[in-house]
């Protein structure tokens, strides 16, 4: 959709749509954007990472750049959080573990033939 004002500027905004998606043009509810499943763009090595902040003290194992989409992370998630005996979720690629399984999260990760760095301190 071209913005009728300024044809070079795209449309941000429309009265029945609301939001635009500067990519595809659709609305954000009908964005395909997102929906194309695409892998996190990166390098291509997992990354292994405590965190604590934000979550009351608690720690949580964070697994980033895995370079699987859909299903297949999402079944690896779930492998992950069976091997490490806790649970988790899946958010917008990212594996969130509870606890602290960084050095199994590494090892596990590196037999099934990923490239692995742990992040962090």
């Amino acid at each position: 959709m071209k913005n009728a004002h300024d044809p070079d500027r795209p449309l941000v905004w429309s009265s029945t749509t609301g939001r635009i998606c500067p990519k595809c043009g659709k609305g954000i509810a009908a964005c395909i954007c997102k929906k194309a499943g695409q892998p996190p763009t990166g390098d291509g090595t997992a990354r292994v990472r405590r965190e604590t902040k934000g979550r009351g003290g608690k720690t949580v194992t964070v697994i980033t750049g895995v370079p699987l989409k859909g299903e297949e992370l999402k079944a690896l998630a779930g492998e992950l959080k069976k091997r490490c005996g806790s649970g988790g979720t899946l958010k917008d690629g990212v594996i969130e573990i509870q606890g602290d399984h960084c050095d199994l999260a590494v090892t596990e990760l590196g037999n099934r033939g990923f490239k692995v760095k742990r992040a962090g301190g």
